[in-house]
């Protein structure tokens, strides 16, 4: 559904964008991960035509972004970080007038107003105005608005950015639907490492431009090589003590804090060696537990940078 093939953007001296190439398949959910200013944003802004790439090519469904991007324009659907509703419409009355936009005839539109609210569960507000939403449910309109014009690929920008746990489980069971029932195509960026795994059939994780990792999220984290044991200490001067370094069946060490996050080949095997050497150098361990390879491991591996860091 989506060929994405070495593209490249530029501003000024900033290459934000260096030679990027992935592909997603048709009915598939594909989640870009990067820290803040790793070209996410733009790479989005080119795939929806809101940005030409300055090399490389992009097709959706067969067209071509930059010489046939009204003809995509009326396939996709977007949803971006900020919410951008009208505050004096009711409910129905933002999707009524996105669907006049695209002229979509009357009966057609309210047959569809009535199916979007029942599916994000508005129908109870739906003649409200939108200033009085909570946040969870101007996000929900937001998707309901943007799958008013049945698009083919749907593009969500940070969807659940901003909400309770529960909204952010609501807005999971949509896409999932979306997938399940429409062969929706899915591109969504996101900061909840959780969403992309729930979510995702595949993964790129992008840094300084460029395209770092792709593929599942089980391959990826298969791909880490290592289990995490996770010590929490006593005081916040007592991880420093060993030197890890030492050990070549430690592959990895992180302080966090007063957490060491040890990435060894045999977690279970290694835990007691662990405890053993935390105690010759008198370290005193309040929890010790084994953790199991995650997205938020891969995204330490390929950029460098730890994920909670990131994102705060």
């Amino acid at each position: 559904m989506i060929d994405v093939n070495n593209i490249e953007k530029s501003f000024g001296e900033v290459r934000a964008v260096a030679g990027v190439s992935f592909t997603v398949a048709r009915g598939s959910v594909f989640a870009l991960l990067g820290p803040n200013g790793a070209g996410k944003s733009t790479t989005i802004n080119m795939l929806t035509t809101l940005l030409t790439p300055d090399a490389g090519h992009i097709h959706i469904a067969g067209l071509d972004v930059v010489k046939q991007a009204d003809d995509v324009r009326r396939i996709i659907g977007a949803t971006f970080q900020d919410i951008v509703l009208d505050r004096d419409l009711t409910g129905t009355e933002v999707l009524d007038f996105t669907g006049r936009l695209y002229g979509i005839d009357t009966a057609e539109r309210r047959q569809r107003i009535q199916r979007l609210l029942d599916m994000v569960e508005l129908t109870d507000a739906a003649h409200r105005l939108t200033g009085t939403y909570s946040g969870g449910m101007r996000r929900r309109l937001e998707l309901a608005r943007c799958l008013m014009t049945e698009p083919q690929v749907l593009f969500l920008d940070e969807p659940t950015q901003g909400l309770d746990p529960l909204h952010r489980v609501m807005i999971w069971q949509y896409i999932k639907r979306l997938q399940a029932e429409q062969q929706m195509t899915v591109v969504l960026t996101t900061h909840a490492m959780d969403e992309a795994e729930e979510l995702a059939n595949t993964v790129g994780i992008i840094d300084h431009g460029r395209l770092v990792a792709h593929g599942t999220p089980a391959t990826l984290m298969r791909a880490t090589g290592s289990e995490r044991i996770v010590v929490t200490t006593a005081n916040t001067d007592q991880p420093s003590r060993v030197d890890w370094r030492e050990y070549t069946w430690v592959q990895s060490c992180d302080v966090i804090g007063t957490e060491i996050h040890i990435g060894v080949d045999r977690g279970a095997q290694r835990m007691a060696e662990i405890l053993h050497l935390l105690e010759q150098a008198g370290v005193r361990v309040d929890e010790v537990r084994m953790v199991r390879p995650s997205l938020a491991d891969v995204f330490l591996q390929v950029t460098g940078r730890l994920y909670r860091d990131e994102v705060r």
